[in-house]
C-alpha cells in the first residue's frame, strides 16, 4: 500500500477495533493529502465506510515511523483515535517487521507495542484537564464536574459531566445505567453544545467496580460507535480523578473491553485487540461522484 497509480487509485485496508470501523490508507510514499470533502466521500461509499480514517504519511519527526492524519466520517480531523491507532500499529508491524515503534498525530508522538492482533498497546499521551485545553467556552476551575445539564432544571436528564482532553475533547456523564438514555438523540445536542467550541465526544459511564467501567459514546464527527478508545481513556482518568476507580481499569464498550492504565508518569496506556476485515481500492474518480 502507499504509492498512487496513474489511474488515481489508492489501496486501503478495512479493519475494526472492537467494532469501531477503521479504514487504514498508507501514503508514506506519496505527497497526497485527503481533503475533508474527500474523506467524507470515502466514508459515504459502501465499500470504504468508516468511523475513522487513518492515513499514514511520511514521518515529520526524527525517530518516528509515520505521521498519521485521523479523519472522522464527516471529514473533520481528530487528534486521537485509540482503536484506529491499534489498527495502525498492526499495519505498521506487518509493514516494518517490528513490534514497537513511534507514530505521530495531532496529539503528539505515541509509542505503540504489538504482541499480536489480540493485544496491542498504545501510549495515548497525557490527559489535559485545564478548561482552556479541553477547551470549554467558559472557565471551570474544577473540570471533574462542570455545570452543564439538559432537561428540566429541577430534574435534569443528564448533568455535571467530567471533562478532559485526550487528544480530543471529552465529556463523561456518570450514570447508573448506560442503556437508560437515548444517546442517539442526546449525543448530537451535547456534541454541539455552545460550551464546547470544538465540539466534544459525549460518553455515558457506569462504574461497576473499582477496576471496571461500562461505557457508551457518541463520537464527535462520527456518531454512535461500538467502541471509542480515547473515550475509554477519558472515562478511566476522569473516574480516577473523582476517586470512583483505581488507576487501572477494564472499560467495557458495546464492542468489547479495553484495559486502560493511567500511569504515575501521567501517561495513559490502552491495550486491546484489532480485527482485519478486507482489502480494497479507493477510486478517486468514482468517489468524486459520491455525495459526501
Amino acid at each position: 500500500m502507499g504509492r498512487m497509480t496513474a489511474t488515481a487509485t489508492i489501496p486501503f485496508v478495512k479493519m475494526n477495533g472492537l467494532g469501531n470501523e477503521i479504514v487504514v490508507v498508507d501514503l508514506r510514499a506519496s505527497a497526497k493529502v485527503f481533503s475533508a470533502d474527500e474523506a467524507a466521500r470515502i466514508a459515504a461509499d459502501r465499500t470504504s465506510r468508516f468511523d475513522q480514517l487513518m492515513v499514514l504519511h511520511a514521518p515529520k519527526t526524527a525517530g518516528t515511523q509515520s505521521y498519521v492524519r485521523i479523519y472522522n466520517a464527516d471529514g473533520s480531523e481528530a487528534g486521537a483515535c485509540g482503536n484506529g491507532m491499534r489498527c495502525v500499529g498492526w499495519w505498521l508491524a506487518q509493514a516494518l517487521g517490528k513490534s514497537a515503534f513511534k507514530v505521530e498525530t495531532l496529539a503528539g508522538v505515541l509509542d505503540t507495542s504489538v504482541r499480536d492482533m489480540s493485544s496491542i498497546t498504545v501510549d495515548m499521551g497525557e490527559p489535559r484537564f485545564n478548561w482552556q485545553d479541553i477547551p470549554t467556552a467558559e472557565e471551570f476551575r474544577d473540570t471533574r464536574a462542570i455545570e452543564l445539564q439538559i432537561g428540566p432544571i429541577d430534574n435534569p436528564t443528564l448533568h455535571s459531566p467530567s471533562v478532559v482532553n485526550v487528544g480530543n475533547p471529552h465529556a463523561i456523564f456518570w450514570v447508573d445505567d448506560v442503556e437508560a438514555y437515548d444517546l442517539a438523540r442526546l449525543g448530537p445536542m451535547l456534541e454541539n453544545h455552545p460550551i464546547f467550541p470544538e465540539r466534544a465526544n459525549i460518553s455515558l459511564a457506569h462504574v461497576t467496580a473499582r477496576d471496571a467501567i461500562t461505557l457508551r459514546t457518541w463520537e464527535r464527527g462520527a456518531g454512535l460507535t461500538l467502541a471509542c478508545g480515547s473515550a475509554a481513556c477519558a472515562a478511566a482518568v476522569a473516574g480516577a480523578r473523582k476517586k470512583l476507580t483505581d488507576r487501572k481499569v477494564t472499560v467495557t464498550l458495546p464492542g468489547g473491553p479495553l484495559i486502560i492504565e493511567w500511569m504515575d508518569t501521567n501517561r495513559i496506556l490502552m491495550t486491546g485487540p484489532v480485527a482485519f476485515e478486507y482489502e480494497g481500492v479507493l477510486d478517486l474518480a468514482k468517489l468524486s461522484r459520491i455525495p459526501a
